[in-house]
C-alpha cells in the first residue's frame, strides 16, 4: 500500500489494548464512525497478524513508518499509529527506502512538523541525544538531510533593502524569526525545529549541496538567514561543481541585500572558485544586464578577485565582454574597471588577447563601439595576442563589417601592424574575398573596400606571395565547373526581367501619356505634350530605360552560354548587372514623370505625392548599400579629411544617381536650347 488506509492501521493497533482504543476513539472523534462496528478483518486480527504487517514495504522501499510519516494532514491518531510502529520496532525509524529517505525525510517533505517534532522525541527517549541527531544528520541517495526537504517545504521570501539596516544590526538574535513557515509560530517551522536540535545540521553533507546554497537558490533568503543565526555562523556555503553560495546568490534575478549577508559572513567567498576556477565575480560578469550594486559589492570586499582567472585563463573583464554589455552597464565599468583599477583593462588570457579581442571574436558590437569612443581605453586598441593579431585583424576574420567601421574609424588604431604570418588587416581582408563571382554587398567585399579608402596597405611580401593568399588567383582548375553552373543558375531568372523591362519600355515609348495631336491639326501625329521639360525628362528616361534592359538581355545571354570563355562570362554578367540595375532605375523615373504630365494640370497634389512615394522602389531594395555607405561615411572623413572623404562619396553617390544626372540634365539642356 502506497497510502495506510484505516484497515491497515486499525489490524495494526490490535496489538495493543491501549493502542486498539486510543485508535478506535481517535477514529470516532474523527470520522464520526460506529464504535462497535468493526471491519471484519480488524476483528479477526491478532498481534501476530500486526507485527507481520511491519514487516513489509511498498514497491519504493517504504515502510509502515514511512507511510505514515509522510501523512500531510498529521492527525493526532497518525502520531499514535507512529509511536506504535516504534515500539513495535524501533529499527524502522533509522530504516531507509530505495531513494535512501528515512521516515524522518519524509516527514519533513510532507511538511508535517507535528510529525517531526514526534519523530525526533521517539529518536531522543531515554536521553539517546547520539542516536537523535545521527538520525538528522543521515543522508538520502541525493546525499540531503531532513533540513534539506524542510527548506524546499517551507514558505520564504527575499531579502529587500527595507529589511537590510534591522538585519545587519541583530547578528546575536534570528532577524528572521516568524518567517519562512506555514504558521508564524515556532513551532511549526521545520527548519528551526531541526536546527533547534542540531545547529551544527547545516554543515552537512560533508559534499554536496548545503542548506544554505539551496536556500538561496530557491530564492529564500529569510531562510538562509534563519540558517546562519541558529547555526552561529558554523555552517557550510558549499553547491553543485564546486560553486558556494555567493556563486548561485549573484545569478538570481532578486535584490542585494543576500550578497551583502554572505559577504559579510564570509569575505573569502569572494575569491573561491568553482570546478571551471570561476570565482563569484566571474558569475557577476557573465550576466548580460550587469548589476553594478553587485559588482560594487564584491569589488569592495576583495579587490584581487578581478585579477584571479578561470581555468581558461579568462579574467571576469574577459567574461563580461564575452556575453555583451548593455547601454546601462557602461557606468559600471567605467566605475569599477576604469576607474578603481584601470590597468585590469589590459588583462590577458591563455591565448594572449585582451577583453577587446574577446568582444570582437564573439562579435559583441556595443562593448566594441564601447571602447573606440573612450580615450582612456585607446592604449589596448593595438595590442597583440599571441598570434600577433590586433582587434582589427580579428574583426576581419569575423567578417564583421561595422565592428571594422567601428575600429578603422579611431585614429588610434594602426592600419598596418603585421601578425605572426606577416598578415596585415589588407591582406586578411583580401584572402577572405571569395572566388568568383560574389555580390558586392557582402560583408567580406565592403570590408576590403572600406580599408582601401581609409588607406590600408598590404603587408611587406612578395606580390607573388600576396597574390597566393588572395582566394581569386589561387582557385583551383575545378572549382571552373561549379562556377559556370552559378552563372548559369543566376541568368536564368535575370534575363527574363531585363527582358520584360525592355518589352515595358519599348511599350510606354509609343504609348505616351496624353496621346496624340488629330491628323488636321499643325503637327499632327505627334505627342500632345511634347515640348515641356517634364515630357523631354520621360522620352530620355524610358530611353536609357530601353537601352540599358536590351543590352542588359544580350550580356545575360552571353553570359549563360557554356562555349564562351569563363573570364568573358563573369565580364558580361557584371555588365549586366549594371546595366539592369540602372533600367531599373530609369524606369522608375518614367513612372514619375508620366503620372506627373497626366495629373498635373488638374491634380497636381496627387501628382506630387506619386513622385513622393515612387523613390521607395529605388531606395527599399538599396537599404542595405546606403546604411553601409553612412556606417563607413565617419571613418572615411576622419581617415581622409572632411573634404576629400566628402569628394568620395559624392562620387560614389554620383555612380548611383548618374541616370537621374543625364535625363534632368538632358531636359534641362534642351529648354535652354529652346528659349535661344
Amino acid at each position: 500500500m502506497m497510502i495506510p488506509t484505516q484497515e491497515f492501521l486499525e489490524l495494526l493497533a490490535r496489538g495493543s489494548n491501549a493502542h486498539g482504543k486510543a485508535a478506535a476513539r481517535d477514529r470516532d472523534e474523527e470520522e464520526g464512525a460506529d464504535a462497535d462496528h468493526q471491519p471484519p478483518a480488524a476483528a479477526a486480527a491478532s498481534p501476530a497478524t500486526g507485527a507481520a504487517l511491519l514487516k513489509g514495504v511498498t514497491p519504493d522501499g517504504d515502510t509502515a513508518l514511512h507511510a505514515v510519516a509522510r501523512n500531510r494532514k498529521g492527525g493526532q491518531h497518525f502520531l499514535r499509529y507512529a509511536g506504535i510502529i516504534y515500539d513495535r520496532d524501533p529499527g524502522l525509524l533509522f530504516r531507509t527506502n530505495q531513494m535512501g529517505d528515512t521516515p524522518l525525510h519524509c516527514a519533513a517533505r510532507a511538511g508535517n512538523s507535528k510529525m517531526v517534532s514526534h519523530l525526533m522525541d521517539l529518536a531522543g527517549r531515554e536521553g539517546a541525544h547520539t542516536k537523535l541527531i545521527s538520525l538528522l544528520r543521515m543522508e538520502n541517495k541525493r546525499h540531503e538531510t531532513a533540513l534539506h526537504e524542510a527548506v524546499r517545504f517551507q514558505d520564504g521570501r527575499v531579502l529587500l533593502h527595507k529589511d537590510r539596516a534591522a538585519l545587519l544590526a541583530h547578528d546575536a538574535a534570528d532577524p528572521a524569526a516568524g518567517e519562512g513557515g506555514n504558521n508564524k509560530d515556532d513551532e511549526n517551522n521545520i527548519v528551526k525545529l531541526l536546527m533547534g536540535v542540531d545547529p551544527d545540521l547545516a554543515n552537512y553533507p560533508a559534499r554536496g549541496i548545503s542548506p544554505l546554497y539551496l536556500a538561496i537558490l530557491l530564492g529564500k533568503s529569510t531562510i538562509a538567514v534563519t540558517l546562519y543565526h541558529r547555526s552561529g555562523g558554523n555552517l557550510s556555503y558549499a553547491g553543485e561543481d564546486g560553486q558556494n553560495a555567493l556563486h548561485v546568490a549573484v545569478l538570481q534575478e532578486t535584490d542585494t541585500v543576500i550578497i551583502e549577508f554572505l559577504v559579510h559572513w564570509n569575505k573569502t567567498l569572494v575569491t573561491q572558485v568553482d570546478k571551471d576556477g570561476s570565482t563569484p565575480l566571474h558569475f557577476a560578469a557573465s550576466l548580460f544586464q550587469l548589476r553594478p550594486e553587485t559588482l560594487k559589492i564584491l569589488f569592495k570586499a576583495n579587490r584581487a578577485a578581478l585579477y584571479q582567472a578561470d581555468n581558461n585563463g579568462f579574467f571576469p573583464i574577459h567574461v563580461a565582454a564575452s556575453v555583451g554589455l548593455l547601454r546601462s552597464s557602461y557606468g559600471a565599468i567605467n566605475n569599477i574597471f576604469l576607474r578603481e583599477c584601470p590597468d585590469s583593462v589590459g588583462l590577458r588570457d591563455s591565448k594572449g588577447r585582451t577583453f577587446l579581442h574577446v568582444a570582437v571574436e564573439k562579435e559583441r558590437r556595443l562593448t566594441v563601439f564601447f571602447v573606440r569612443r573612450t580615450p582612456s581605453l585607446s592604449w589596448i586598441l593595438n595590442m597583440q595576442d599571441n598570434e600577433g593579431n590586433t582587434a582589427l585583424h580579428l574583426a576581419i576574420q569575423a567578417k564583421s563589417f561595422r565592428m571594422v567601421c567601428a575600429l578603422i574609424g579611431n585614429k588610434e588604431v594602426n592600419l598596418n601592424l603585421i601578425n605572426n604570418k606577416g598578415e596585415t588587416p589588407m591582406d586578411i581582408a583580401g584572402s577572405k574575398l571569395p572566388c568568383g563571382i560574389g555580390y558586392f554587398l557582402n560583408p567580406e567585399n565592403k570590408i576590403y573596400s572600406a580599408l582601401m579608402f581609409v588607406g590600408a596597405k598590404h603587408g611587406a611580401l612578395h606580390r607573388d606571395k600576396t597574390k597566393e593568399m588572395f582566394s581569386w588567383h589561387s582557385k583551383p582548375k575545378e572549382e571552373d565547373e561549379a562556377e559556370s553552373d552559378k552563372l548559369k543558375d543566376a541568368t536564368q531568372t535575370l534575363i527574363v526581367a531585363s527582358a520584360l523591362i525592355a518589352t515595358v519600355a519599348f511599350s510606354a515609348t509609343f504609348a505616351l501619356p496624353g496621346g496624340y495631336r488629330a491628323d488636321d491639326h499643325t503637327n499632327g501625329g505627334t505627342p500632345t505634350l511634347a515640348g515641356s521639360f517634364v515630357f523631354d525628362a520621360f522620352m530620355v528616361a524610358t530611353t536609357l530605360a530601353f537601352t540599358c534592359s536590351t543590352l542588359a538581355t544580350i550580356g545575360f545571354a552571353f553570359a549563360a552560354a557554356p562555349m564562351v570563355n569563363l573570364v568573358s562570362r563573369r565580364v558580361n554578367f557584371v555588365n549586366s548587372l549594371l546595366f539592369m540595375s540602372t533600367s531599373i532605375t530609369c524606369m522608375t523615373f518614367a513612372f514619375a514623370l508620366g503620372v506627373y504630365m497626366v495629373l498635373a494640370p488638374v491634380a497636381r497634389n496627387t501628382a506630387v505625392a506619386v513622385c513622393v512615394i515612387i523613390p521607395a522602389i529605388l531606395l527599399v531594395p538599396n537599404m542595405e548599400e546606403i546604411f553601409k555607405w553612412l556606417i563607413l561615411a565617419a571613418p572615411l572623413m576622419l581617415r581622409k579629411g572632411t573634404f576629400p572623404g566628402m569628394v568620395l562619396l559624392l562620387q560614389i553617390v554620383g555612380m548611383k544617381l548618374w541616370p537621374c544626372i543625364v535625363i534632368f540634365g538632358w531636359a534641362a539642356l534642351a529648354r535652354i536650347h529652346v528659349k535661344h
